[in-house]
């Protein structure tokens, strides 16, 4: 059956939408894939709420049913580029836009905007959506939810492998060529968002091609220690983050005790940062495990990569091409992942990621109008 995965990361600049088929025995295809970009005035208001700007109600409301419309003329784009029509769709599978997420008890809890009822409607296919709360409702972090899914596509009986996912935040599974031994995956820190956010006040772009502008800085290695004492980076797992903390503020207020450092220098010392993190944590969790795989968009960040194999040495790093899924796509392909889970009522989280008291099944279902 073909469904539908959209996926809207951290940069909150646009949609990943994949189609994919997925057989009885959840083998997975990737079909056709779309790049949807937001407008820059959407973009514009959801890093203001993503700010902890003040906005109102209303604005709030408003704005996810502006993105609920993205996300379906992203699902409509991607079905029209490859002539699909809706009614050859088990379902769409929506993350949303994350604008806020807190796990922290006593009231845990996670925001994601784009109105799945709007997709639903819009596009005339069942929507599955709201996937974290179902997780934090039983304890759980609500996050990371790809580990289940890095199981079910990426998973050996020969070999152990650790799946890296480098977005806006990292994120890292293991994955033991046991198949009864647990599997264990966490966010490590910030990926491309402290990049990505210094770049674009530094040189008006959205992120650092290739890495080359920090390839051109030198490493602090007073601001690289300063960086790396946040409490986080020493919390045990099951843990999970985001730009609620990780953000441009956060390193500002960091920078007053660096005055002297420069911009270029401050890019290549959060370059390090990011892999240094990584590292650490793989090192940690995995000391013994040669095999990693990475996938989001740091891989294209030539510099960042390259920094992860000096403080790997010894490791076969590749990215998830190798394992036969493009390394764009893998977030977008575990939400089509997981809509087929929902339908199927079968569980979406690991409590030994998550920190759940059980298995959920994740997301609510929003039924469309399968004649369109």
């Amino acid at each position: 059956m073909y469904y539908i995965g959209l996926m809207s990361g951290t940069s909150a600049d646009g949609i990943d939408a994949v189609l994919v088929n997925i057989d009885a025995r959840e083998e997975i295809t990737v079909v056709a894939t779309h790049r949807h970009s937001y407008p820059p005035p959407v973009t514009a208001k959801v890093e203001h709420v993503i700010s902890g700007s003040t906005t109102s109600l209303h604005d709030l409301a408003r704005l996810d049913v502006e993105l609920g419309i993205e996300f379906a003329a992203a699902a409509a784009a991607l079905l029209h580029k490859h002539q699909v029509k809706p009614k050859h769709l088990a379902a769409i599978g929506s993350h949303g836009q994350t604008v806020g997420h807190f796990p922290e008890p006593p009231f845990p809890v996670t925001v994601q905007l784009g109105c799945p009822a709007v997709i639903a409607e819009q596009t005339g296919v069942r929507t599955v959506a709201d996937f974290r709360m179902g997780d934090m409702a039983t304890g759980g972090q609500g996050a990371p939810l790809a580990p289940a899914f890095h199981r079910a596509a990426f998973s050996s009986d020969s070999e152990t492998r650790v799946i890296v996912n480098i977005g806006g935040i990292a994120n890292l599974t293991l994955l033991p060529s046991d198949p009864a031994a647990t599997i264990i995956g966490f966010d490590t820190g910030p990926g491309n968002t402290l990049l990505d956010a210094w770049v674009r006040r530094e040189r008006g772009l959205r992120y650092d091609p290739q890495g080359e502008w920090a390839e051109s800085g030198t490493v602090d290695t007073d601001l690289l220690a300063t960086l790396l004492r946040d409490p986080y980076l020493r919390a045990a797992p099951p843990k999970s983050t985001g730009r609620e903390r990780f953000n441009l503020g956060w390193l500002e207020s960091l920078l007053k005790m660096h005055t002297a450092v420069s911009a270029v220098d401050v890019q290549a010392t959060l370059t390090r940062f990011t892999a240094r993190t990584i590292a650490d944590a793989l090192v940690a969790l995995a000391p013994d495990t040669a095999a990693v795989y990475l996938c989001g968009g740091g891989v294209h960040n030539q510099t960042l990569v390259q920094a992860l194999r000096n403080h790997l040495p010894g490791r076969r790093i590749a990215d998830t091409q190798a394992l036969g899924m493009h390394p764009d796509w893998v977030e977008a392909v575990a939400f089509a992942w997981l809509a087929h889970r929902r339908l199927h009522n079968r569980p979406g989280n690991l409590p030994s990621v998550t920190g759940a008291r059980h298995e959920a099944v994740l997301g609510a279902l929003w039924e469309g109008n399968g004649d369109k």
